[in-house]
């Protein structure tokens, strides 16, 4: 089995949108399907902040991908009729270019002197592989989570770059209840003497920060109908309680904690760090001159679909609404689909079968033209 994920590297010096440059830098990726001959069936898919591009089980990696139930073919994204192209954002440490990255000026991680990270940034960086790749306009940009919002940055900065478009559980703009958790599992990072002002290593590791931060993010993940009807006030075995003040008792606290030791050494903290700013930073209403109206009005797309979860507290449904409005005032076919999940912000990872049929049927009516 050899590894799927392919690496473009991007132009040399790659500005970034508030100062500094990147030398020699790349964007992981991997694709499904094939691209027809007019180059005119390719779906970019941007993921949210810690998935990585396999997005989906190859001939090269046939591990199941963390989309796994909604590409292939003959699935909601059917890789008989698209080519699907999925990204390793720009500043994670899945592939692509990074806070834990060797700077080739001084052959030292960036660490603290990685370049301010937007999610526009972001954007153009994938927008430089698919002008790589050919392909003079997307069939289809979707993005999940923080990738929705990397998807209207690109729409705003690339208005022609695409036909058409998938959002889910996205925002316009990060709400203040989103930005207090991300400032707290941030505050959780930096406050943990093992990060050192972002100058770790494996022996010195800020494991007990990387934990409560992951914990936070996963409490918001899903909603509390789902933690009730999947935990109760369930406790645990005494076989299986530490013989310490305050351990864990409840069957959900013991959830968080597996959840979150398997999560601590996979994800590098740092870029956990710029990450989670660049999602707070992205501001539709920059483009409209104050207004999130008027800045959806400049995208410039045939067609899309708008998926949200009345459950999702991290982004609600209703700022789903204000992109579906704002994408029909300015010109687009828009459906609009709001799912009663129970499983909050993570029902697009969980709830695959709903999510799936809604994509598919939006798909099915997407015609695929023929330029050559």
């Amino acid at each position: 089995m050899t590894d799927a994920r392919r690496y473009f590297p991007l132009p040399d010096p790659f500005p970034m949108l508030r100062g500094g440059v990147l030398h020699q830098a790349q964007l992981a990726y991997e694709t499904w399907g094939k691209l027809n001959a007019s180059r005119s069936n390719a779906v970019l898919i941007f993921t949210g902040l810690s998935p990585s591009a396999h997005a989906a089980c190859s001939e090269q990696d046939p591990n199941p991908g963390w989309w796994e139930a909604i590409i292939g073919p003959g699935r909601a994204i059917d890789t008989d009729r698209w080519q699907v192209i999925c990204v390793n954002t720009l500043g994670s440490c899945m592939g692509s270019t990074c806070p834990s990255s060797i700077d080739p000026d001084n052959g030292a991680a960036y660490g603290l002197n990685f370049p301010d990270l937007t999610l526009e940034d972001a954007a153009d960086a994938a927008h430089a592989l698919v002008q790589h790749l050919g392909i003079d306009r997307l069939a289809m940009l979707i993005g999940c989570s923080m990738g929705g919002m990397t998807a209207l940055a690109y729409m705003l900065l690339h208005p022609h770059g695409t036909r058409g478009h998938i959002s889910i559980s996205t925002a316009p703009q990060a709400q203040p209840f989103a930005i207090a958790i991300r400032s707290l599992q941030r505050e959780a990072i930096r406050l943990d003497p093992a990060w050192n002002k972002g100058r770790y290593g494996e022996a010195s590791y800020p494991e007990a920060g990387m934990r409560i931060a992951r914990k936070l993010g996963v409490i918001t993940y899903r909603s509390a109908m789902e933690w009730s009807g999947r935990f109760g006030r369930i406790r645990l075995e005494s076989n299986h309680r530490e013989d310490q003040p305050f351990s864990l008792e409840f069957e959900v606290e013991s959830y968080l904690e597996a959840h979150a030791k398997r999560f601590v050494r996979r994800f590098d903290p740092n870029s956990y760090l710029y990450l989670s700013r660049a999602s707070d930073w992205f501001d539709v209403a920059e483009y409209g001159h104050g207004s999130i109206e008027r800045g959806l009005q400049r995208i410039q797309i045939e067609s899309a679909l708008v998926i949200g979860v009345d459950t999702d507290i991290l982004f609600p449904v209703e700022q789903q609404k204000i992109i579906a409005d704002g994408l029909t005032e300015a010109g687009a076919r828009v459906q609009f689909v709001a799912l009663d999940s129970p499983q909050g912000h993570d029902a697009f990872l969980v709830d695959t079968q709903r999510f799936g049929a809604a994509i598919r049927s939006y798909l099915d009516t997407i015609e695929i033209p023929d330029t050559t």
